[in-house]
């Protein structure tokens, strides 16, 4: 990276280049990409740096931290300003087309790829009040019906599976529905805890992929309910699924189709909340009216996992949200941060496609 020469900068530039073509022919890229040379990478990975066992984005940042001492030593190296400020440029350049050349082969195309809806024949629209307030009817009676095999009481659920466990247990999941879906399901990908403990949420995220290093990573300090549907959200990440929303439904499908009551408790415990900021926004009243129906055991759940939100604040909510928005923007997500919420559109496709309409 730091020879004298452009070797990155012309491979970023070719990456570029074949994204450009990748946009314009996504089910050729579906294809060549996401169906033969990413489930390649996938396995690659898993079956070498993801046995580690520390998430390996340290190492990541040690090689980063690593090239710049290096270059701070090469530039001082150089004589006069002129042969500095070259040099300098060069490394720049080369650093970035570095970034973008390997996040692009590692991952990146897949953002190019035919929309996972589209594969699955789901046509997600609007829902109108009605059709909301009863798929929220039928999201609180699944909740209703799965919360007493997972407590016998009503105190809010704060202890559930061992993270381990829980990683294995999501990701024998995802598999079997990835396959059922017709989607590439191949590797054994991590899904791993990030330490410090709030740093993820500081940022104003609750998990994250990583593709310099194929793996996902969430935050420790998360509630216990929310685990299982964010390792699933991840997992989806991982597996080459990049649009947010979809990959929250991914989430919630490998979740609610799960015989485990836990993974299919957090899947609709999702749900609803994506379902009820809908409603909120269509008819506060009906929202507050309708948070009077739930059983006390799953309010107690819900302001539970409240409380774990305001415990930590991010730095900038803000700032996360609109960098988050031009990066998903700036990769052909035309919704930004709002795919994030496409969640009951796509359930209500997906309810419907099982039942045949």
């Amino acid at each position: 990276m730091l020879k004298k020469n452009w070797t990155w900068v012309i491979l970023g530039v070719l990456c570029l280049v074949i994204r450009y073509f990748a946009v314009r022919f996504p089910e050729a890229t579906e294809r060549i990409y996401s169906r033969e040379f990413f489930p390649a990478i996938r396995n690659i990975i898993d079956i070498s740096i993801s046995r580690l066992p520390f998430p390996t984005v340290y190492l990541f940042f040690l090689g980063v931290l690593a090239s710049l001492g290096l270059f701070i030593w090469k530039v001082g190296k150089r004589e006069g300003w002129k042969g500095k400020l070259l040099f300098s440029g060069r490394c720049v350049l080369n650093f970035a087309g570095f970034l973008v050349f390997f996040f692009l082969v590692l991952w990146g195309f897949n953002y190019q790829r035919v929309p996972i809806f589209q594969q699955l024949g789901l046509k997600p629209v609007a829902l109108e009040k009605e059709t909301l307030v009863n798929e929220l009817v039928l999201t609180r009676d699944l909740l209703h019906q799965i919360r007493p095999n997972i407590s016998d009481d009503t105190l809010a659920i704060g202890k559930t599976l061992p993270y381990d466990e829980l990683e294995n247990v999501v990701r024998a999941n995802i598999r079997e529905n990835l396959y059922m879906m017709g989607l590439n399901f191949t590797g054994h990908p991590r899904t791993k805890e990030l330490y410090p403990g709030g740093l993820l949420r500081k940022l104003g995220i609750l998990g994250i992929y990583f593709p310099f290093v194929g793996e996902s990573y969430i935050d420790p300090t998360l509630h216990p309910l929310e685990k299982p549907f964010t390792i699933a959200h991840e997992m989806a990440h991982s597996y080459g699924v990049t649009n947010e929303g979809e990959a929250n439904f991914i989430g919630w499908v490998i979740c609610s189709h799960s015989d485990n009551p836990l993974l299919q408790y957090s899947g609709h415990l999702r749900l609803l909340s994506y379902q009820l900021n809908d409603l909120y926004r269509l008819d506060p009243a009906g929202y507050r009216q309708f948070l009077t129906t739930m059983d006390k055991g799953l309010r107690n759940d819900l302001i539970d996992i409240s409380e774990n939100h305001r415990q930590i604040k991010a730095f900038s909510l803000e700032l996360s949200r609109r960098s988050n928005d031009l990066f998903l923007k700036a990769q052909g997500v035309k919704a930004g941060v709002k795919s994030y919420a496409q969640l009951p559109m796509l359930a209500y496709a997906w309810r419907n496609k099982l039942k045949g309409k």
